[in-house]
């Protein structure tokens, strides 16, 4: 496939549309909330990272409205999704991506 995020089809009260989707693992990164993939993805199968209130995987699919929770020794860190880039992100445009809970 294409590079970036994949695709989901979504039925909204009949009408269909594409909501793009991304592997949480690969979106902790490209929004730069961990700094490396291998390391975002080791924190998910460390149960450090929650999604909508459930441990989650680091193959978990996330997509726009998703609350994110990780977990950095007794730091907590809590995001809501509100894009799923295609691709790559500069570096001052990822504050787009996402806004802080707590």
């Amino acid at each position: 496939g294409s590079r970036g995020g994949s695709c989901g089809y979504r039925n909204d009260g009949g009408k269909l549309f594409r909501e793009r989707i991304m592997r949480l693992d690969k979106y902790l990164k490209v929004a730069r909330i961990i700094k490396r993939r291998t390391v975002a993805n080791e924190a998910c199968s460390k149960e450090r990272v929650s999604v909508n209130g459930k441990e989650a995987k680091p193959s978990k699919e996330v997509k726009v409205g998703d609350v994110v929770t990780v977990s950095f020794g007794d730091n907590k860190f809590t995001f809501r999704i509100l894009e799923v880039p295609e691709g790559n992100v500069a570096k001052n445009s990822v504050g787009l991506l996402y806004e802080i809970l707590s």
